[in-house]
């Protein structure tokens, strides 16, 4: 018979059997012998002591804005900003519905010339009018993020971007990179069909991924593919010989393309369940969906091969390879 959360089911002949299902934890005659369900699918976020929390809707969303920011070379404040405001008015979701005519994840009005109605309520357009309006605030940077989110968006209620203020930091200081391996999401892929090799050589899993980062980031330079496959270059039964991996560049090694590394690397693990991806490498640490992806980012320990010691680290390119199975 199927258990019921936070159910207590007594056993005589056995003796007393309690399953703390909430916790995910088992115990018999007061043992500990495991988890029993799987860990719950979220995001979070821990930079200097403050975690945040997001449900993976609300954290592809908060990668795109943050995303945004990063492509604008905007500073992580303006993505605080933006942060900030996207929780107040949709709590980070893509809205269907709002006051009047707002919608989206900032609530922007059409009646108010942000954009059509399909404009507003696509994440990418919307956040790029934010930060048009934003920059155009003089001092936004120095600007209490209050006054500056009301000034994009003239709220009836102006002080309410404070309440979200100190998790919008957090989250603009790990999606912008400046807090390195700070972000990962629990994700519990399911198993997709098997896909065939485009003829730029990606499948199209493979290929979405890197659609999805050009529209965030723009132009990046890409790798790890061609048409046709690519048969050598990397360690025995990589993903990159399916097409199922792209490799994203950071060249040279500097600290500013280290910090751009690590937006992409953390945009991706906030988009992995809806991208179908498997594995994000980057810069020492590795983190994977599925069984493991509770567990972050892990120490990742690269390959004993001849070679560019910084590209098999994965110092110089972010590494993505997507679910096939």
């Amino acid at each position: 018979m199927p258990m019921k959360r936070g159910a207590v089911v007594a056993i005589g002949a056995v003796g007393a059997l309690a399953l703390a299902v909430g916790a995910g934890i088992s115990w018999i005659s007061g043992k500990e012998f495991g988890p029993l369900l799987p860990p719950r699918e979220q995001c979070e976020a821990t930079v200097s002591g403050g975690t945040v929390v997001l449900d993976l809707e609300q954290a592809e969303s908060a990668a795109i804005i943050v995303g945004i920011a990063v492509r604008r070379g905007l500073p992580a404040r303006a993505a605080t900003i933006a942060l900030a405001t996207a929780y107040q008015e949709s709590g980070l979701r893509n809205l269907a519905h709002g006051d009047r005519d707002s919608l989206g994840l900032f609530q922007q009005r059409p009646s108010q010339g942000w954009g059509t109605a399909t404009q507003v309520q696509d994440p990418h357009y919307s956040a790029a009018k934010f930060y048009d309006a934003l920059v155009k605030v003089k001092n936004y940077q120095t600007l209490a993020v209050t006054v500056a989110a009301d000034r994009v968006q003239r709220s009836a209620f102006p002080n309410a971007y404070a309440d979200h203020e100190a998790d919008a930091r957090v989250l603009a200081s790990a999606l912008t990179g400046q807090s390195k391996a700070s972000f990962s999401c629990t994700v519990d892929t399911a198993s997709l069909p098997a896909e065939v090799m485009g003829r730029n050589g990606l499948t199209p899993r493979a290929e979405t991924v890197r659609k999805d980062l050009a529209a965030t980031f723009g132009k990046l330079s890409t790798g790890g593919y061609q048409p046709g496959g690519v048969t050598t270059g990397h360690m025995e039964g990589s993903a990159h010989y399916e097409g199922r991996a792209v490799d994203i560049f950071v060249k040279p090694i500097s600290t500013a393309n280290t910090v751009k590394g690590w937006a992409l690397a953390q945009y991706l693990v906030a988009r992995a369940e809806m991208l179908g991806i498997r594995t994000v490498i980057f810069s020492d640490k590795i983190w994977t969906s599925g069984g493991r992806s509770d567990s972050g980012w892990r120490d990742y320990t690269a390959p004993d091969r001849p070679g560019n010691n910084d590209t098999l680290r994965h110092l110089d390119h972010v590494h993505v390879d997507v679910i096939d199975e």
